[in-house]
This record gives structure tokens, sequence and C-alpha cells, in this order.
């Protein structure tokens, strides 16, 4: 067969010939049809490529959202991948364990809030906080003959703000000034004695800096007495910042080490460690998938609907808590009554819940995330429908869960040659429950081992007993009662001990009156 190249060359010889003889329309007619032909086999060419491009570009994609959700639910027993597909590592370097991937996408409750349905429900919380304003009128015009809101609960939690405000500046001064340089100092060239003394000076200098971070928010809430909400905001960026500065080295440090003797390798650049700081994720990357434009009126959406849910806690917490507990203490303790307390505070804790994650995991970090166009925005999963307390503690924070599984659990696994599953999930269970049972007592200011032995204990078999294996609405069912119960407990048990202390303080400071529940002997 001839070559298209000359068929073509040839064909346009025959029409130069038939132009420049005298033709009939019949002849024009036949030179359209070749035309024709000829620009459909072109199109057909072009379609042929197109359709190629486009199955590669969907197939990568695919395989990315497959190895996603492979990653996020390993199988029961099951050996885990250790690398991505085929298509996602074409080009790229291969790196040992799985690596969080980072795709733009939407929280969600945003692809949610687009159902009608669903809105109904989010204005069925709005008119619930509607009923708290008016019920709070009403009292007031009530007993006190004036329509007044008192918002003297929030005015107390977040007192002495400005201060906790000046104590965050050190705390994030060192944690953008120490981790960074300290990797500058190593990434530098290896030949000689001095990178050992820059090593050491490393090592001081990040030893000096975890010390201060940990040390000076305490020292200053217990000097200062500051009060809960205040507290919050402290130890929240303190224990961020921990994790963002162990995040940064443990992802930078290794590619320095493995630099050859002699070489320097280029440190990543200050903007992407700044930009990491801010960003709402724990895990770094040099660079994170970032939205074409910033919608400010989303993020003022969000800001808006994090100060109402703070609002809704403060009238649940004025409501439903106060008034039952305030008192409490005053009285004999009894089975009856502790039994009770705990079947009341069921209610508002399951709303507090439902208040921290959507204030906090939704409107909170997508506010940071628009503004700094970070793409992708699955700060959550769908935990609510789990029927598993190990899928519900794999998608109630995914944000948490991706820096314990990359940190400790993977790192666990390696440390322990990889086979030791059980210890590094133990190790998992046991980081978050001291650090959840360290945030519960910095921010109450007292200790009361509440959180740790749900999380620690009572979760811990949980978690083993309700596997993924088990599925269908009675296990969703059991999930949330064991949440509604969960909850109360907190709730009732920690409020006690608040009010215990107030009322029933210690004649001398000793450590086991520290360490003591005081509500167990609080009866006056």
């Amino acid at each position: 067969m001839e070559p298209k190249a000359t068929r073509l060359r040839r064909g346009e010889g025959q029409r130069g010939e038939q132009e420049d003889r005298p033709s009939g329309e019949g002849s024009t007619e036949k030179d359209r049809g070749l035309d024709l032909v000829q620009w459909t086999r072109h199109m057909e060419v072009v379609k042929t490529q197109l359709l190629e491009h486009a199955r590669g570009q969907l197939t990568e994609l695919l395989d990315r959202a497959m190895w996603e959700a492979v990653r996020s639910y390993p199988p029961q027993g099951g050996p885990l991948p250790s690398t991505p597909p085929d298509s996602l590592s074409k080009g790229r370097e291969p790196s040992p364990g799985k690596r969080k991937i980072f795709i733009i996408r939407k929280s969600l409750l945003d692809e949610l809030m687009e159902v009608q349905h669903f809105r109904t429900i989010y204005h069925m919380f709005i008119a619930g906080l509607c009923v708290f304003i008016i019920s709070t009128l009403a009292i007031d015009l009530i007993d006190e003959g004036r329509l007044m809101l008192e918002f003297d609960l929030l005015i107390f939690s977040f007192g002495q703000l400005p201060l906790a405000l000046m104590t965050w500046v050190p705390m994030f001064l060192s944690t953008l000034l120490v981790p960074y340089q300290v990797l500058r100092l190593g990434a530098r060239p290896r030949a000689g004695g001095a990178w050992v003394l820059r090593a050491g000076l490393g090592c001081v200098l990040l030893v000096a800096h975890t010390v201060g971070l940990c040390a000076l928010p305490v020292l200053v809430a217990l000097k200062y007495q500051l009060p809960p909400a205040s507290r919050c905001i402290l130890v929240f960026e303190q224990v961020r910042l921990l994790m963002k500065s162990y995040s940064f080295l443990r992802e930078a440090v290794p590619g320095t080490l493995c630099a050859r003797v002699g070489e320097g390798m280029q440190a990543p650049s200050f903007s992407s460690y700044l930009y990491f700081l801010f960003c709402p994720t724990l895990i770094y990357r040099k660079t994170y998938p970032r939205t074409p434009n910033v919608r400010w009126n989303y993020v003022a959406k969000n800001f808006a609907q994090a100060l109402g849910c703070v609002l809704y806690a403060c009238f649940i917490l004025s409501r439903l808590c106060v008034p039952v507990f305030a008192n409490m203490s005053r009285e004999p303790f009894s089975t009856r009554a502790l039994v009770l307390s705990i079947m009341h505070a069921t209610l508002p804790g399951i709303f507090m819940l439902l208040l921290i994650f959507f204030a906090f995991l939704h409107c909170w970090l997508n506010a940071f995330a628009e503004m700094l166009r970070f793409g992708d925005r699955m700060f959550y999963r769908d935990w609510w429908n789990s029927t598993s307390f190990s899928n519900y503690y794999r998608t109630w924070n995914v944000v948490v869960h991706d820096w314990l599984y990359s940190y400790v659990y993977q790192d666990g696994l390696w440390l322990l040659g990889g086979r030791a599953r059980g210890a590094a999930m133990l190790a998992v269970f046991l980081v978050s429950a001291v650090v959840h049972e360290y945030i519960f007592c910095f921010v109450l200011g007292f200790f009361y081992p509440v959180m740790l032995i749900l999380f620690l204990v009572i979760g811990g078999l949980m978690n083993f007993m309700m596997h993924d294996r088990h599925t269908g609405p009675a296990w969703n069912v059991l999930m949330w009662t064991m949440l509604f119960l969960g909850q109360g407990i907190q709730v009732s048990l920690y409020c006690q001990e608040w009010y215990a202390r107030r009322h029933c303080p210690l004649p001398q400071t000793t450590f086991w009156g520290l360490v003591t529940p005081r509500s167990w002997s609080c009866h006056t």
C-alpha cells in the first residue's frame, strides 16, 4: 500500500490538473467528496488521540481515588500495601510506606449542603439556637422583669484572652525559626567535623524549643489562672505546633541525612514552611494542591458559623448543665443521683460533640483552607455512618488520624519489623489517649482521668470488638448509643468535679489532694 502522504500529494496533483482543464459540475462535486473523505479521516485520527489521552487521565484519577480508599480502609488482618499503584508512581521517586495523597476536593458537609433535605437538618439546629435565645429572654422577662441576654459564662470563659494571645506569639516564633534553622544546619556539606558540631547544636536547639513550647503555656496558665477558653487556645496551639514541628523534621531530615558526604542538600523554602504552619494539615509537603481563588464570602460564612457554635455551646451549658450540677456537690452522694445526672447529661453532651465537630473540623478549618487556597478539604469523613469504632476513629478527625497513622503507626511498624501491628495500634491509642487527657487537664485545671479511661480502656476494647466486619443499621445504632453514654459520662463527671473543687477547696495543697477527685468526698 502507498503511504498516506503519497496518496495526498497524488490527490493534490490530480486536483491541480483538473483545475487546469475545463470541468463540469460533476468533477467539482467529486473533488468536494474527496476533500470530505480526507477531512473525515483526519478527524477520526484526532478523535482517537483525544480518547486515548482522556482515558489515560481518567485511569490515573480513578487509580488515585482507589488508592486513597484502600489507604483509608485497610483490610482487617490483611497486609497493608506499601506503595501506590503504578499509574501514581510513574515519573516519581518511590517512597517507603504509604504517604498521604493531597488532591483537590470539598468537605463532605459542603457537598451534602447542596441537598435540600440535608439543609433542612441544618436549619433545625439553627431553630434550636433560636429557641435557646427565646427561652433565655422569657426567663429574664419573668424573673427579672427585663429583656436582656447575659453572656456571663462566655465572658468568664474567654477572660484574659489578650494574655493568651501574647503567650502564643513566642510559641509561634520559636516554631517558625528553630526547626527550619536546624534543618538548614543539617543541609550543609557533611565533610569534616564541622557537620557534627552543627548537628549537636541543632539537637540542643530542638530540645530547648520543645521544652519552651511545653513549659511556657503551662506556666502562664498556672500563674495567671487563665479561664477554660483561653487555656483551650493555648493548649491547642501548643499541641498543633509540636505536631507540625515533628512532621516538618520527619519529612525533611531523612533526605538531608541521605545526601552524599561532602555534598549539601537544598533545604525546603522558608515560604513553604511558613505556609505549612498555617494550612489545615499536620503532614508536611513542599507543595499542596491549590484552588484558583479565594471566596471571601465563604470565609466570612464559616467564621460566623463558628462563632454561632460558641454561643450555642454557652447556651447549652448555662441552661442544661449549670442548673443541674452547680449544687450537686452539696447533696449526699448516691448511685441514683449519679446515674440520673449521667442520663441528663447525654443530650447536652452529644450536642457539644456535634458543635465541636462542626465549629472546628468544618467551619474553622475550611475558613483557613479557603483563605490559603488549600485544595484538600477532607478534614473528616462520614463518621456518622460508622458501624464500628475502628471506622469512627479513622473518620472523625482525618487531620489528626493522618499524623498518628504516618508517624506513630507506620513508624512503629518500621521500628518493630512490620509484624507487630497490635503493638503499633496500641501505641496509637496510648499517644492519643494521653494527649486527650492532657488537653482536658490543661483546660479544666485539674486531673480527673475520665477521658483517659474512656478513650484508652473502653475505646480500645470497642475498637477490637466493634471492627469493620460488623455492618448494618443495628451496629450504627449501637455506636451512637455508646457515643451518647460516653458524652453523658464525661459531661456529668467533669461538671461535678469542677463545682466540687470550688465548693471544697483544699486546706493544704498536697500531691494526693491534687490527683484525687474532689467530687468523691465533697458534700457540703
